[in-house]
C-alpha cells in the first residue's frame, strides 16, 4: 500500500539506524583479520579462489575441502562431510575443510564442530557446486544444500547478533541458456538466488545476505566442450572468466567494504546475459 507525503513524516523508533563503527580506510576494510569465513564447495574451482581470498585478507577460513595452511601460515584444520558423518584431522594451522552437502544433520554437526574450533562464524560463503544431471541430486545439492547451510548458520548469526551470508547462484538464475537444455538446474538457481534475497529481508536485524551469479568459468564447472564457442560468442568479453576475477568480489561482500550491502544479486559473466 502507498502512502502520502503526511503518513512518511511519521518518525519511526529506532531509525535511522546507527552505521557500523568500521574503518574509513579503504585498504582496512577489506581486511578479514580475526574474522572466522565458512566456504563449502571449496575443493577447487570458484570455491577454492574465494578460500584462497579470504585467506590472503587474513581471515581465519574453515573450508569445507582443502586447505591453505601451508601458503598462508593461517590456522587450519580438515573437516570432511560424508555419508557415515564427520571425520576430522588437524593441520598446523587454522582454517578448515568440507565438503557441500545436503544433509541436514551433517550440515548441522559441520556447523557445530566449527562454532567448537573458532568460537564464531562471521561469514557463510554457500558456493554450491555439482556436475550431476539428475534432478533429486540437483535439487538435493543445489536447493537443499543451500537451505540446511541458511537454517543452521542463521541460527549462529541470530545468537552471535551478526554475521554474513554469501549464496553463490548462477546467471542461469537469469537466463534459460543455449546451446545446452538444463531447465532444473536453471530452475534450481532461480529458487537460490529468490531464496537469499528474501533472507535478506528476514535476517535484517541481524545479519546480510547477497548474492553472486557467476557466468562460465575456466573450471571444471565451466562450458562444455560442445558448448565452448557459443560461451564465447555469447559473452561480450569473448572468453571465460578466470576465478581470480571473482575472488576480488567474494572479499568485498565478505568484509566491512559492503556493510550497506544486502540482497543483492551480483552477475559476473563478462557480459553473458546481455544481448
Amino acid at each position: 500500500m502507498s502512502m502520502g507525503f503526511e503518513e512518511c513524516a511519521v518518525v519511526r523508533d529506532g531509525f535511522p539506524r546507527p552505521i557500523p563503527e568500521t574503518p574509513s580506510n579503504v585498504l582496512e576494510q577489506f581486511r578479514m583479520t580475526g574474522k572466522v569465513v565458512v566456504v563449502t564447495g571449496a575443493a577447487d574451482g570458484i570455491g577454492y579462489a574465494v578460500s584462497e581470498a579470504m585467506a590472503e585478507a587474513n581471515a581465519n577460513v574453515a573450508m569445507w575441502y582443502n586447505s591453505l595452511a601451508e601458503v598462508h601460515g593461517l590456522k587450519t584444520s580438515a573437516y570432511k562431510v560424508d555419508s557415515k558423518g564427520i571425520t576430522y584431522s588437524a593441520a598446523r594451522c587454522k582454517t578448515k575443510q568440507h565438503a557441500l552437502v545436503s544433509n541436514p544433520q551433517e550440515v548441522q554437526d559441520g556447523i557445530k564442530k566449527v562454532m567448537e574450533d573458532f568460537g564464531r562464524i562471521d561469514v557463510f560463503i554457500a558456493n554450491a557446486e555439482t556436475t550431476l544431471e539428475e534432478y533429486r541430486k540437483l535439487m538435493s545439492v543445489n536447493v537443499d544444500g543451500v537451505v540446511a547451510c541458511a537454517k543452521y548458520v542463521g541460527e549462529v548469526f541470530k545468537r552471535q547478533g551478526t554475521g554474513n551470508l554469501i549464496i553463490t547462484s548462477s546467471m542461469s538464475a537469469h537466463i534459460v541458456n543455449v546451446p545446452t537444455d538444463q531447465p532444473v538446474y536453471n530452475a534450481t538457481k532461480a529458487f537460490v538466488t529468490h531464496f537469499g534475497k528474501s533472507l535478506a529481508r528476514e535476517w535484517r536485524e541481524f545479519a546480510r545476505v547477497n548474492i553472486v551469479s557467476p557466468g562460465f568459468f575456466n573450471t571444471k564447472m565451466g562450458a562444455s566442450p560442445l558448448g565452448i564457442n557459443e560461451a564465447y560468442r555469447m559473452a561480450v568479453l569473448g572468453r571465460q572468466g578466470h576465478v581470480k576475477e571473482i575472488k576480488g568480489l567474494y572479499l568485498y561482500l565478505a568484509s566491512d567494504a559492503s556493510t550497506y550491502t544486502t540482497g543483492s544479486d551480483v552477475i559476473v559473466d563478462g557480459g553473458y546475459v546481455l544481448p
